[in-house]
């Protein structure tokens, strides 16, 4: 019962210290692009190394659910030859929720089509 207390005792102190929380807060697409260096081949509306990634949005925007993990193994695995010569390479620094995370933000870029 000791144990419990201290350990008690000891997560209340680290909370009261203003420490980060254990569970980072959600980032938005924008932020988790240029945390995980993605904006350094590419930028949202202009050519850089990579498409623009609202080319990318165009190009498969309206193609269900699945285009999300498809684009997120693209980001983890890397690809060649969709967009040209350069060849993305594998970002294995991104996680695969982070990947699937910047893929949903990615398909937000496309504009709404009109109805």
């Amino acid at each position: 019962m000791r144990l419990k207390s201290s350990l008690a005792a000891a997560a209340a102190c680290v909370l009261w210290a203003g420490l980060p929380a254990a569970v980072p807060a959600q980032e938005t697409g924008a932020e988790l692009a240029r945390n995980k260096a993605c904006m350094a081949c590419h930028q949202v509306d202009s050519k850089r190394v990579g498409p623009p990634l609202r080319s990318v949005a165009e190009r498969y925007a309206g193609q269900g659910d699945a285009m999300v993990q498809y684009l997120a193994d693209k980001i983890r695995n890397g690809g060649r030859g969709a967009w040209g010569a350069v060849p993305m390479p594998a970002q294995r620094q991104v996680g695969e929720d982070e990947a699937r995370q910047l893929a949903q933000w990615i398909l937000s870029l496309a504009p709404a089509k009109p109805e």
